[in-house]
């Protein structure tokens, strides 16, 4: 029988917490928004907008990175408005604001992203790579501003291909693009520079890409084989042995271009993995250069360009 003196006491031990270590839950920004209705100057809207706060105050948010007008973080407070821009001023701190050397972001709201990739990044991990892809340098960025955030990849560009991309920031607009990518896309234009001339300058290839063992995707006549891919082209200037290819995508399987300028005896310029020879700059040189869709949430046509890399005119040029 055991007594109060043997008895051992079942009550747990809780270690103090350290100060500072508390986990602090998260506070969202407080954003106030300012629609401009006439032309003025930004300084101008902020003090008519805002009459409670002092100038010195207005003045800090503009200095510290809270002010955003047209959708761009700005601290000039000359900056010119017009009618139907929007400013924005988050009072809770700084803006947080995306910069990477080798992608640039095209358009952000609150369902989608939309960024130009640079050749030479994956867009997303697999089992040797997971961090410093399009996919994780834009999560990152997204969970400094809320560590709820979420992305989802919606399509992807080769490794070594550059060029404009779409991720979604909620599963609603996931779901949407991905089940009727097809039809929500309207227009997926892109360039290449491309080996010798091609004859006829412009035309339509079409065939069943299939991938063997070794993860080369191949050409076949067999519709059970593989699946079926259309690929317009037209050829925008050539010159010095090279030819610059605008390509319209009817269908967007796997290395699809690449094979087709392959079947055309033509194979992308630096693309080793399909016929060509060495880069004569250093990279694949095809590049995602349109991107028209229509918005999954809003049902907006969305419609971005970027411009022909350099380095493709160069060659034709030089």
């Amino acid at each position: 029988m055991q007594t109060k003196n043997n008895r051992r006491s079942k009550t747990r031990h809780i270690a103090p917490v350290k100060p500072g270590a508390q986990k602090m839950p998260f506070r969202p920004d407080t954003v106030l928004t300012f629609p401009v209705t006439a032309e003025t100057t930004l300084m101008e809207h902020l003090i008519a907008s805002m009459p409670d706060r002092k100038r010195m105050t207005i003045k800090g948010f503009l200095k510290y990175g809270q002010v955003m007008a047209a959708g761009e973080v700005t601290t000039q407070f000359d900056t010119q408005l017009q009618p139907g821009d929007e400013v924005r001023v988050n009072i809770s701190r700084p803006f947080v604001t995306f910069y990477n050397r080798r992608i640039k972001l095209v358009y952000e709201d609150d369902d989608i992203i939309v960024i130009n990739k640079g050749y030479g990044i994956l867009s997303m991990g697999n089992d040797k790579v997971r961090e410093g892809t399009a996919y994780s340098i834009l999560r990152e960025y997204i969970k400094k501003k809320d560590p709820r955030n979420k992305l989802f990849i919606v399509h992807r560009l080769d490794q070594h291909t550059s060029g404009l991309m779409v991720f979604a920031k909620s599963p609603e607009a996931k779901e949407k693009l991905q089940h009727n990518w097809n039809n929500m896309v309207l227009k997926r234009l892109y360039v290449c520079v491309t080996e010798g001339y091609l004859d006829p300058a412009e035309g339509e290839v079409k065939s069943y890409l299939a991938e063997n063992s070794q993860h080369m995707v191949y050409s076949t006549d067999n519709p059970a084989e593989g699946q079926i891919a259309y690929t317009r082209y037209r050829t925008l200037q050539r010159g010095h042995g090279y030819s610059l290819v605008e390509l319209q995508l009817e269908t967007g399987r796997k290395n699809q271009i690449r094979v087709h300028m392959h079947d055309l005896g033509h194979p992308i310029a630096g693309d080793r993995k399909y016929g060509a020879g060495p880069s004569p700059a250093n990279r694949l040189m095809l590049h995602a250069q349109t991107l028209r869709f229509v918005h999954p949430i809003t049902s907006k046509l969305m419609d971005f360009s970027t411009p022909v890399p350099a380095s493709f005119r160069q060659l034709v040029d030089r």
